[in-house]
């Protein structure tokens, strides 16, 4: 990867992280426990897990993996503990203190900017919170998604469908075709099945149906 495009990667994630700490700054104590899109983790934990990826480069992920004996639900459980605050506030601060790094276990940027886009929506979309992020981060991460299964299953999900954005340039694929917002397609790829409603098209039913069948499981 260019040095340029790896600089514009680290632009956007800090730029979506900065934006989730805005939204999380109004919360109230019941939404800081209130349920996610993310298994089982509530917004606290996914917030934690998150100032966990912005805190582990190759060899401490590496360590806590084989630490783990590979097992990533061990290891992220642990790590998302390290990171908890004793109050919400505090764990608010610990990810605030993340925003800018350009750290991650790996030189794969486009999977940890998508790491910040969806479990960030993660978060929104139970809560009802309406900020969106930028097309410019969405598109490299369905890219990504549609060629590659990394910490998600997405390139599975989008096998033999013709994946089209209507509000910007990402296409992937061939087959049945699946539109709708660039958002919708990366966060089903992901596995989120509330996004389905925001897609059209023939594929639709088939990526419904992969989706309704899989396990969420949570993110490494």
């Amino acid at each position: 990867m260019a040095k340029s495009s790896e600089d514009s990667f680290w632009t956007l994630m800090h730029a979506e992280r900065a934006a989730l700490a805005e939204d999380l700054s109004g919360l109230s104590l019941e939404q800081w426990h209130h349920e996610t899109l993310c298994g089982q983790w509530d917004v606290e934990q996914v917030v934690a897990h998150l100032t966990a990826a912005a805190s582990l480069n190759q060899w401490q992920w590496l360590r806590s993996m084989l630490g783990a004996r590979f097992r990533p639900d061990v290891h992220n459980q642990r790590r998302l503990q390290d990171h908890l605050g004793n109050t919400s506030a505090e764990t608010l601060e610990r990810f605030r203190a993340v925003i800018n790094s350009s750290i991650a276990p790996s030189s794969h940027t486009p999977a940890y900017l998508g790491e910040i886009v969806v479990h960030a929506q993660d978060i929104r979309h139970p809560l009802g919170l309406s900020r969106t992020p930028s097309v410019e981060a969405l598109t490299p991460v369905a890219e990504f998604y549609a060629h590659r299964n990394f910490a998600v299953a997405s390139r599975t999900q989008a096998a033999g469908l013709q994946l089209r954005a209507d509000d910007g340039i990402f296409t992937a694929g061939e087959g049945p075709l699946v539109s709708g917002p660039t958002l919708a397609l990366v966060m089903t790829m992901a596995g989120r099945v509330p996004y389905l409603q925001h897609l059209q098209g023939p594929g639709v039913p088939i990526l419904r149906s992969r989706l309704e069948n899989t396990v969420l499981e949570p993110p490494r």
